[in-house]
């Protein structure tokens, strides 16, 4: 029997992939893994953080596919203060305050990137 195996890529609406890839890199940490033509003369780029095996996709925008969502996506971290101060000074999108924390439920806050789609991180 075929089974999935592992949540191999996560897909965020691009508009702007240059612009994208410059943002993840340089806030966050991604390097790009491919970037290569797709379709009718749009570009298929992934990026992914060092050491993760998955990637997050900056696909271009089709239909309600559009940047400005909620993407849903939850990223992990070992101390969600030290990022919330990080990302900030980088000039990041990010929530004011933390949530959670009390034991059961994490600590997390959320964040936008350059399109202004919606992330999360959470302290594991």
């Amino acid at each position: 029997m075929t089974t999935i195996q592992k949540i191999g890529r996560v897909m965020i609406p691009s508009a702007d992939q240059d612009t994208a890839i410059a943002w993840y890199r340089d806030k966050l940490g991604f390097a790009v893994t491919v970037d290569v033509p797709f379709g009718n003369g749009d570009r298929w780029v992934e990026l992914t953080l060092p050491g993760d095996g998955t990637a997050i996709a900056l696909a271009p925008p089709m239909g309600p596919f559009q940047p400005g969502h909620t993407t849903g996506i939850g990223f992990e971290t070992d101390d969600a203060r030290a990022l919330h101060v990080d990302l900030k000074g980088k000039g990041v999108d990010v929530d004011e305050e933390l949530m959670g924390g009390d034991g059961t439920v994490p600590l997390l806050f959320g964040f936008r990137d350059a399109e202004g789609n919606n992330l999360m991180v959470a302290q594991v």
